[in-house]
């Protein structure tokens, strides 16, 4: 993509740092640690930087000793630096904690209506038929890469079923904007905000399946997924803000930036490839310079957020510590970038 403005050498060294201070971090096997090792994998994969997997690999088999927690679907997010260490080291143990982690998706974890998968955080039954858009990423966007990996249409196919009725839940065909999370007991979006991360978990996840899907336009279920992250991407640029982030709240300009959700927009942005998004990534390029610190932490990320009851809720999520989401949707935005000449535009 002719446009982007950045520097590679820059952007290698501010993903070291990122990588580095994310790993001074003592994160436990949960989604927090699952997308910042994403983001880390990212930037091994990308950069070949070995340090990186010699880090993740070591803390990972640290994890392994200690013992590991009862699976859940945010859980399940760890996931995806497991595949990335099984295919650089070819240690099996990491295929078998993938496998165990797809077979609870599969047949253990709780679903509604069309065998869609209830947002879990724990053993219990925390959110009766709740649909999150959080799920996309710790298990929809998981299964797909297992799928393609076994070549097991089966797989494949309860994923994208997962992104199909996710959009339907989730996605405001008025707006292209996402709600949070979707009750279907009570058949509504609850409080019935578009928040910021919200929408970087659909985003950024449905930008991905054209990458990682072969013959994705085979997929009837893949025209969905691609109309609706174009409705989606058309309507976050008339959102993003002068600075070049998005708010915790999209359309509330009362509401803070928020880092993670710019990142993970931005980077869904960089993946679909579409040259009318350049100069909105040119923009979030420059603007979120101020929020990264020396050493690498990054700044102004909401901590971990349910479906708030009211817009105080979202708007009083404190942003004031480093947070795994938050290192991690980085890492993959500027993995993405020094990647780009590397992706294919589906041209839908």
């Amino acid at each position: 993509m002719a446009g982007l403005e950045y520097d590679k050498k820059e952007m290698e060294e501010l993903i070291d740092r990122i990588v580095s201070r994310t790993m001074r971090m003592d994160l436990m096997w949960d989604w927090p640690c699952g997308v910042a090792y994403y983001g880390i994998s990212r930037a091994y994969e990308v950069t070949k930087n070995e340090k990186y997997l010699y880090l993740m690999k070591e803390r990972v088999d640290e994890y392994l000793e200690l013992g590991l927690p009862d699976w859940t679907v945010n859980a399940c997010a760890m996931g995806h630096c497991l595949i990335t260490l099984y295919e650089a080291t070819g240690e099996q143990k990491y295929w078998d904690l993938v496998m165990s982690k797809a077979d609870y998706l599969r047949n253990e974890a709780f679903r509604f209506g069309d065998s869609v998968l209830q947002h879990t955080v724990s053993a219990e039954n925390d959110f009766p038929e709740q649909a999150w858009a959080d799920t996309l990423f710790m298990a929809a966007f998981f299964l797909l890469r297992v799928g393609v990996k076994q070549k097991d249409e089966e797989i494949i196919r309860d994923a994208l079923n997962q992104y199909v009725w996710h959009i339907r839940y989730l996605q405001n065909p008025d707006t292209g904007l996402w709600y949070h999370g979707y009750d279907n007991v009570a058949g509504n979006h609850m409080s019935g905000f578009y928040w910021g991360r919200a929408n970087a978990w659909a985003a950024y996840t449905m930008s991905q399946v054209g990458v990682i899907l072969p013959q994705c336009y085979l997929y009837p279920e893949y025209l969905d997924i691609v109309g609706s992250l174009n409705e989606q991407l058309a309507a976050l640029k008339s959102v993003q803000t002068e600075n070049g982030l998005w708010r915790t709240i999209l359309n509330d300009e009362e509401s803070y930036e928020e880092v993670s959700a710019s990142y993970g927009i931005a980077a869904a942005m960089v993946t679909k490839g579409n040259p009318l998004h350049i100069r909105y990534i040119n923009r979030f390029i420059c603007g979120v310079k101020e929020h990264i610190s020396p050493d690498g932490r990054i700044m102004d990320v909401s901590g971990g957020t349910a479906v708030m009851k009211d817009r105080d809720g979202y708007r009083r999520i404190t942003k004031d510590w480093i947070q795994g989401w938050g290192q991690g949707l980085a890492l993959a935005f500027y993995a993405g970038l020094l990647d780009f000449e590397n992706n294919r535009c589906d041209g839908l």
